[in-house]
């Protein structure tokens, strides 16, 4: 009896340890998503992603692994990265812009790749149209070639007098073409000239200033994206006010570091959508079947602070529109 009760003991015991060395053991089947970006991982953006994810009840490390990636502004480093992510076999691949989302379909075209905000996707040769794009792409667009007209008219409006503007492009970027098409079509019903200064790497910032000051503008329409500019904000605002130049901005990052103004779609809202194109592909949607998304929310920011001291007065209106102004 002794016996018989010692062996149903241990076999308890073993039951009870398997069971819990089991419990312990993490998932395997855990969904695996890539996140890609030129810059320093943004705690704002990455955020914005994680929301969206909790949005659907997915929560990072517990049911969903995130494999954060970023070149840290060097952009040679992208396609190391984007082939790093594709070694892993992640099932889905998040790229923040356009130049990550070139460089990760350069890499595959099996993985599924959600645009996190590309501002021509079209235009680009990323996806065959918005409303099927065929392939392994899909996502958001942030429509800058559309908002960039209104942008140059936002500058008319600040300054009635505005004749020359000086485009910070890069002729090197993806949309940067269409970008400028939509900016020239605004600038022949505006009567505003323009000058086109490349800026192809960060040490160009400081001369592409020289240049419009130089080119005697009255104004900066910086189209130049961050996989090109950095994390040089500040020094490009402080380059503006002692230029003594109203510049309207790609990013609203720009007027929270002293810039003038920025009006575009809002961007960490597209961070957080991507979220929904990233459930419905792990949910077995092919990205060729979903048609990429516009922004919904746009946001006018403008720094009152930095008006008062290029001593330019904003239009009532303007501030009554405003989103946020930063004084």
């Amino acid at each position: 009896m002794l016996r018989k009760t010692f062996a149903f003991g241990m076999g308890t015991l073993f039951l009870t340890t398997s069971h819990l060395a089991q419990a312990q053991q993490p998932p395997t089947n855990i969904p695996r998503i890539g996140y890609l970006m030129t810059r320093f991982l943004d705690p704002v953006r990455s955020e914005a992603l994680r929301q969206g994810l909790r949005e659907l009840g997915y929560v990072e490390g517990k049911n969903i692994i995130i494999e954060w990636r970023s070149a840290e502004g060097k952009l040679d480093r992208l396609p190391a990265l984007a082939a790093e992510l594709v070694r892993l076999k992640v099932d889905v691949i998040v790229a923040s812009g356009p130049l990550p989302t070139r460089v990760t379909k350069d890499a595959t075209s099996t993985i599924p790749i959600v645009m996190a905000q590309v501002n021509d996707p079209v235009g680009n040769g990323l996806v065959a149209s918005l409303a099927r794009p065929g392939g392994n792409i899909t996502g958001l667009s942030t429509l800058a070639p559309e908002m960039s007209g209104k942008q140059l008219e936002l500058l008319k409006e600040i300054l009635p007098s505005l004749f020359r503007v000086a485009v910070f492009g890069t002729s090197t970027q993806p949309g940067n073409s269409q970008v400028l098409k939509e900016v020239e079509l605004a600038a022949r019903a505006l009567a505003v000239k323009l000058q086109y200064v490349d800026i192809l790497a960060q040490n160009d910032i400081e001369g592409a200033f020289r240049a419009a000051v130089k080119g005697r503008a009255h104004a900066v329409h910086m189209i130049a994206g961050s996989s090109v500019v950095g994390d040089r904000r500040r020094e490009s605002v402080d380059l503006a006010l002692k230029s003594r130049l109203p510049v309207i901005y790609p990013f609203s990052s720009y007027v929270e570091a002293g810039g003038l103004m920025f009006h575009g779609a809002k961007l960490n809202d597209l961070d957080r959508r991507a979220a929904t194109f990233v459930d419905k592909i792990l949910k077995g949607a092919k990205p060729a079947d979903l048609p990429v998304e516009q922004p919904t929310k746009f946001e006018l920011v403008i720094n009152l602070k930095t008006a008062r001291a290029l001593e330019l007065k904003i239009p009532a209106h303007l501030l009554m529109e405003a989103d946020r102004v930063i004084e």
